[in-house]
């Protein structure tokens, strides 16, 4: 009886991994006869300018996905515009430092070891030529426990907020630290569901603008690409924002034209020219969420 039992179960559990595989076949197939886009848009939350750059870029625009940063000044405004925008894709930026002069930001948990002497993120994730070690989180004295207690808060708050986020991201890359720190953010995405399955998806990388810097030159050089990819499921990333005082008044050492630089961005996003060669070409704009194979 036992046998039976067992040899009944074995060839249930072969015929649903069979079934499993024919499955995510067949939709990696589906996914590769047409060009697919993903188009995101980083760092929602951190002033006014770049929250409506952001809602421009996706109500008027190519803009598929965007990332919020929970710990940043203007999180509850972007969560608010989010929720009145629910086909836009959310990510949460997981954030680990402060990189503008002017504006500033710090931990929502408890977290001595990843701040600096006024209490904000470090200002950088490594060191460079502008920012000695000091200024930067991958050079200090870390603690992993108090990453992960404030990874945690980020991630609550940011579903408490706006439920419908699909995705993680960390923000400049914090996770190069420490295999630990990447381990812990992979661990979390799977915890929390919000990770949209996207390791197992073949994503291509896209680089629409190259070194174009003004609004047409971005225009023209996302066109340009735009008429040679192939089939395939792509992804691309960049910053909108607007021109404003406010923005004017964000800067660091390197990155000293963010206004006008994030203006180009939302111009090229909602360009006519580039919203009409991705509708004659077929190209089917999309969102991480489009990838998620299950719940």
């Amino acid at each position: 009886m036992n046998m039976k039992f067992f040899t009944i179960f074995s060839i249930i559990f072969y015929a649903l991994c069979i079934a499993v595989f024919i499955f995510f076949f067949l939709f990696l197939s589906q996914m590769n006869r047409e060009i697919r886009l993903i188009v995101r848009g980083d760092d929602m939350g951190f002033c006014h300018s770049v929250n409506l750059g952001c809602i421009q870029s996706y109500q008027d625009g190519i803009m598929t996905a965007v990332e919020v940063m929970v710990p940043s000044p203007y999180f509850l405004e972007a969560a608010e515009m989010l929720n009145n925008n629910p086909g836009l894709d959310v990510g949460i930026h997981l954030t680990l430092n402060s990189e503008w002069e002017k504006i500033k930001w710090g931990p929502v948990t408890n977290a001595p070891s990843l701040v600096d002497e006024n209490g904000y993120f470090f200002q950088m994730v490594w060191p460079d030529e502008a920012y000695p070690p000091e200024k930067a989180l991958g050079t200090s004295a870390w603690q992993l426990n108090e990453i992960e207690k404030e990874l945690r808060a980020q991630i609550e708050t940011a579903l408490q907020h706006i439920p419908h986020c699909t995705h993680i991201t960390p923000h400049m890359g914090f996770h190069t630290i420490s295999p630990r720190v990447s381990g812990l953010v992979l661990k979390l995405a799977k915890e929390y569901n919000v990770d949209a399955n996207i390791r197992m998806i073949p994503l291509r990388s896209l680089d629409l603008f190259g070194y174009a810097l003004s609004a047409e030159e971005r225009t023209a050089a996302a066109v340009h690409v735009l008429e040679k990819i192939w089939k395939g499921t792509w992804e691309c990333y960049d910053h909108p924002g607007l021109d404003t005082p406010e923005m004017r008044n964000v800067w660091h050492i390197g990155d000293e034209d963010v206004a006008f630089s994030r203006d180009a961005v939302t111009k090229a996003f909602t360009s006519d020219k580039v919203k009409e060669i991705i509708k004659r070409r077929n190209i089917k704009l999309i969102g991480y969420k489009d990838l998620k194979i299950w719940n």
